[in-house]
């Protein structure tokens, strides 16, 4: 094949795959508008129920206040959008999968799917030990270490901003049997060396969740445990996959012999 065929042939090949992606990239944009529509009507409604773990602590008949007069619109719309995100979340992660997956082998595609939807259940999941576990018991504390000569009055945009960080914050930390798992997949470091640092992952856990977290101790110890946690059963995990792994290699090298 001369010079020029090649060249053709690699711009062809390129096109192809940038024409694939944009496809992907707009369906998947189209599913998150698709799930913003409703999100959008009943913002109102989703904005009280995001609200209700701090509300519920206040003093009766006090409210959250919006210091700013487009406050009222742009919050719950920003929050339409990203529930829009959460709920059309495994649609866009499966276009990502479908553009990605031609590239990748058997073995990879056999270890892929599993981890893929594990991913997004530990995601959903640390939102929800956010919103269910942790917004209450920090939200306790904050209201009852208000001075007494303060009244608490929590402006919507910045609660906004605040839950929104923790569920992003929580979401990732409940990666992380994934993230151990995939280390030890791609060869990038063994089994017997997560074992050894199991207690700099400790500290290092905690530091984390002591940046993530409200400055209180039970916040911290709410995400640092379940982190540590979900480190050792991705250990668990790994070691299992590993074997797995293993026995189906040395089956299909008898299979060829």
């Amino acid at each position: 094949m001369s010079e020029d065929n090649e060249e053709s042939l690699t711009e062809g090949t390129l096109i192809s795959h940038l024409l694939e992606l944009r496809s992907r990239l707009l369906k998947a944009f189209v599913a998150v508008i698709i799930a913003f529509c409703p999100a959008w009507y009943y913002c109102n409604q989703i904005f009280d129920f995001i609200s209700q773990p701090l509300v519920s602590k206040l003093p009766p008949g006090q409210k959250l206040i919006a210091t700013t007069v487009t406050a009222t619109f742009t919050a719950p719309l920003k929050l339409s959008f990203v529930v829009g995100l959460l709920v059309a979340m495994p649609y866009v992660l499966y276009q990502i999968w479908a553009f990605v997956a031609p590239g990748l082998y058997k073995r990879e595609k056999r270890f892929a799917v599993p981890l893929l939807l594990s991913a997004i259940l530990l995601f959903y999941l640390g939102v929800a030990f956010s919103y269910f576990f942790v917004f209450p018991l920090a939200f306790k504390f904050f209201v009852a270490t208000t001075p007494q000569n303060v009244v608490l009055m929590a402006d919507i945009t910045n609660y906004l901003k605040f839950v929104l960080t923790l569920f992003v914050a929580f979401g990732v930390a409940f990666e992380t049997p994934v993230a151990v798992v995939l280390l030890v997949l791609t060869n990038l470091i063994t089994l017997e060396k997560l074992r050894s640092i199991r207690g700099y992952v400790l500290i290092v856990v905690f530091i984390v969740a002591a940046i993530l977290t409200p400055p209180d101790v039970l916040s911290q110890f709410s995400m640092a445990v379940p982190m540590y946690l979900l480190y050792e059963g991705g250990i668990l995990f790994a070691s299992i996959l590993r074997r797995n792994s293993t026995a189906v290699e040395v089956r299909e090298e008898e299979e060829s012999a």
